[in-house]
C-alpha cells in the first residue's frame, strides 16, 4: 500500500471515529432528555389524577350536579 492510500485510510479512520464519538453523544444527551420527559411524565399524571378527585368532590358536593328525585319545574 502506498503512502498516500494508508493516509486516505487513516483520514477515513479518523473522520469514522469522530462521527461515531458525535453519535455516542447525541446518543447520551437523548437518554437524558427521554429520562426527563419520564419524569416529567410521572409529574403530571399525578398532578392529573389529584385534579380529577378535587374535581369529583367538588361535583359531588354541589346542588347543581348531584341528581334530584323530583321533575324539572319547566318540563310540561
Amino acid at each position: 500500500m502506498s503512502e498516500a492510500a494508508a493516509a486516505d485510510g487513516d483520514a477515513a479512520k479518523a473522520e469514522l471515529v469522530a462521527q461515531v464519538l458525535q453519535l455516542q453523544t447525541t446518543l447520551d444527551e437523548l437518554s437524558q432528555r427521554v429520562d426527563a420527559v419520564k419524569d416529567e411524565n410521572g409529574k403530571l399524571k399525578s398532578e392529573n389524577h389529584v385534579l380529577t378527585q378535587y374535581i369529583e368532590n367538588l361535583m359531588a358536593s354541589s346542588s347543581v350536579f348531584k341528581a334530584s328525585g323530583t321533575t324539572d319545574a319547566r318540563s310540561p
